[in-house]
């Protein structure tokens, strides 16, 4: 099974950059897009609808703001949207796809690059889902949470690592809650366990030339409960076309 998690940064303008024309050479089996930045009104070209998948669109209250979906081979058990919580379903920041024994999810965290206050939005948001993942925990089946997490958490994760230390993204809170996901709760982030290499990054600035310079952050995880961990199979940034500030992040499981 081969899922992709991809930050599309406005579907209309990643469809005009032609990831639809591109989307079936990804072979992909599930496709789990954030910041859609559209309403489902807004998306009434077949376009948006690529064939072979069932097609799950959850889109934020404000126009032109955040929103994820999903795209599925295979017809879903059922689908969820929404956490019960604010934050997370005024602005359409999670769907959840269940299976026979394995959910998959489309998640956008909260940026908190735009001052102090969006900062203290995200870190709420990171409080509530840490207490999201533990209840996950407890459910007896496995999950995938495709996201742009909008955390680096290691060094190796971000070209420019010394420097932005005060800048959100590689905040010392921000690692500690990731460390808390991984090495409390047991969690996985499933790039590196086939992938230890530096410079794989999913995200550049628009500014310097940071892409063609590969200064980027790697922004885009798919995070997997410990039973998938002998699972994945592979894993790759999708670099050789540009469709958002954000690359496609594709992971092959064996399930």
């Amino acid at each position: 099974m081969r899922i992709m998690t991809f930050n599309c940064n406005g579907i209309r303008a990643a469809a005009r950059k032609g990831f639809f024309d591109w989307l079936p050479e990804s072979n992909a089996d599930i496709i789990c897009l954030q910041e859609t930045k559209a309403q489902i009104d807004q998306l009434t070209d077949p376009v948006f609808r690529p064939e072979g998948y069932d097609c799950y669109y959850y889109d934020a209250e404000k126009k032109g703001y955040s929103g994820t979906a999903m795209f599925c081979r295979q017809q879903p058990d059922k689908v969820c949207k929404g956490l019960g919580f604010d934050i997370a379903d005024t602005e359409g920041r999670y769907i959840q796809a269940d299976f026979d024994g394995l959910s998959v999810v489309s998640l956008y965290l909260p940026s908190g690059s735009s001052g102090d206050e969006r900062q203290a939005r995200k870190m709420q948001f990171l409080d509530f889902f840490g207490e999201h993942l533990r209840k996950l925990k407890r459910k007896k089946r496995e999950f995938i949470i495709c996201a742009d997490w909008n955390i680096c958490h290691k060094e190796i994760d971000l070209k420019n690592w010394k420097a932005n230390q005060k800048n959100s993204g590689f905040l010392p809170e921000e690692r500690a809650w990731l460390d808390m996901v991984y090495d409390e709760l047991g969690y996985v982030d499933a790039f590196r366990v086939v992938n230890q290499e530096a410079e794989q990054y999913s995200w550049w600035s628009n500014r310097g030339q940071a892409r063609a310079k590969n200064v980027g952050w790697r922004l885009d995880y798919h995070v997997v409960t410990p039973g998938l961990r002998s699972k994945i199979r592979s894993a790759e940034i999708f670099t050789g076309e540009n469709f958002s500030d954000h690359a496609p992040v594709i992971l092959e499981y064996a399930l």
